[in-house]
């Protein structure tokens, strides 16, 4: 999937692998209870998260 993400393959991965995530996703989508909490680029998603809830997941993902 790396390889695929690199050679300009469009995927949509539902995954809780943050790391992945992190390095392959040109935008994220983060979900809770079928519902959209924050969406974006990944570098605002895990640098500088909107939603209290996103703030609060990644706490107990990335330690």
């Amino acid at each position: 999937m790396i390889k695929l993400s690199k050679e300009n393959i469009t995927m949509v991965v539902v995954t809780h692998e943050m790391g992945f995530a992190r390095v392959v996703a040109d935008r994220v989508i983060f979900m809770d209870e079928g519902r959209i909490v924050e969406e974006g680029k990944p570098e605002h998603f895990f640098e500088n998260p909107s939603e209290e809830r996103t703030k609060h997941f990644l706490s107990k993902i990335l330690r």
